[in-house]
């Protein structure tokens, strides 16, 4: 390995690293759906490394695309920008729709009572959910859909640091290059996602949150919605 595939190797760790760390969409929705949840450690696992490895390969193809066909890197890199635009749009409007749903199944969960007047002047009441013939269709779309969704956004959000790293190996026919490059981006993201989201899992572990388990949803929408404007808005 010459140095210069040494220096782009080390870029390449370093940037994958930092821009995860910076980047708090990159964990904060697996650790908010998994407590909502209830995800498995397995499952929370499986659903970050799966979106983590489909949000590097969408940048790959688009800049080993860009390279084949001689497009500039600025057109390239107003691409990049472009889908991450979408992808924050998306998250937003998931976590929104996530906490509608949310609100209103906290709503219709909430126990009212129903007085009853009887013929002989006896009056009595009970008490009374909406929620009991909902619940399992709602449990099982949010175990099942969520990941998939969180998988898509993955792979349509950028990673605009590993544009510019592609450049350099593919302007001197480095084929070595590239997949150093790409192998060692996708295992800093990917390792960088599952370790903060498995430390922060386990920091959960020591915290009770029984008293607000029933806004465990509605929190999980609020997070994801708020990790969205933050890409908008903030940029991160």
């Amino acid at each position: 390995m010459n140095q210069e595939i040494e220096i782009l190797a080390f870029s390449a760790l370093s940037i994958g690293f930092l821009h995860t760390l910076l980047g708090p969409d990159h964990y904060i929705p697996f650790i908010a759906m998994a407590k909502a949840g209830k995800w498995s450690k397995q499952k929370t696992l499986w659903v970050t490394v799966v979106s983590g490895l489909g949000h590097v390969v969408g940048s790959v193809l688009l800049g080993l695309l860009g390279i084949a066909l001689g497009v500039a890197l600025n057109i390239v890199e107003e691409i990049e920008a472009y889908r991450g635009t979408i992808a924050g749009w998306a998250l937003i409007s998931f976590g929104l729709i996530y906490f509608a749903w949310a609100v209103r199944r906290l709503v219709r969960s909430k126990s009212h009572t129903h007085k009853h007047t009887h013929a002989d002047g006896n009056i009595h009441s009970h008490i009374h959910s909406h929620k009991h013939d909902h619940t399992h269709m709602h449990k099982d779309d949010s175990t099942n859909i969520t990941p998939w969704i969180l998988f898509v956004i993955f792979v349509l959000g950028p990673c605009e640091a590993l544009i510019p790293l592609l450049i350099y190996p593919a302007a001197n026919i480095s084929v070595s290059g590239i997949i150093i490059v790409i192998s060692l981006f996708a295992i800093s993201t990917v390792v960088t996602m599952v370790g903060i989201v498995s430390i922060s899992l386990y920091g959960f572990s020591f915290v009770s949150f029984q008293k607000f388990e029933k806004y465990s949803h509605v929190s999980a929408g609020l997070i994801i919605m708020l990790s969205g404007l933050g890409i908008q808005l903030l940029g991160l």
